[in-house]
């Protein structure tokens, strides 16, 4: 694999979650929640993205947004529960992507807003098309995800370096 192929990384923000009386970290998702992660996955599948690695926030709505979305895919990536995810900045989150290792081409992030929507729009130096603005039009919705490129290693991830080439959220 070179450095030279372009890397994707897929920001894929938890489904709806519910609000029972549990701390924010416990919250599981909402019925409509269960039912948009699979569609998410479904729709994740369709990119044919062959993901090498899952970073999945520690956070109860997101390992279950994210079990109901992988077995929609062909093949399940290696998946990596990361407490730093929960809660996680922009920043936090790049810090985070610089540590994947290169032999891991194509990366799916599931986490959080601000964080996953901040993440998108800082790395983010050109969009394709609409995407931004689709992006951007409901704050990020819950199950959506955005796919990126950028070229180089996981190091050289820094603000303005990614293209935004899809977006899809549970409404389109």
């Amino acid at each position: 694999m070179s450095v030279a192929e372009p890397r994707r990384i897929v920001l894929f923000r938890h489904a709806k979650a519910d609000w029972p009386q549990v701390s924010d970290h416990e919250r599981p998702l909402a019925d409509r929640g269960r039912k948009e992660a699979a569609v998410a996955g479904r729709k994740l599948a369709d990119t044919g993205i062959p993901f090498d690695l899952a970073l999945c926030s520690t956070a109860a709505r997101t390992r279950e947004t994210w079990k109901l979305a992988v077995h929609e895919l062909a093949h399940r990536p290696k998946t990596v529960y990361e407490e730093r995810l929960y809660e996680a900045s922009p920043g936090e989150l790049i810090a985070v992507l610089n540590e994947t290792p290169d032999d891991a081409q194509n990366v799916v992030l599931i986490g959080h807003n601000p964080g996953v929507h901040g993440l998108a729009e800082i790395l983010a130096g050109q969009a394709e098309g609409d995407t931004r603005t689709r992006m951007n039009s409901r704050d990020f919705a819950a199950a959506a995800f955005a796919v990126l490129s950028f070229d180089g290693s996981w190091k050289t991830l820094e603000p303005s370096v990614a293209t935004l080439r899809d977006y899809w959220e549970p409404t389109e």
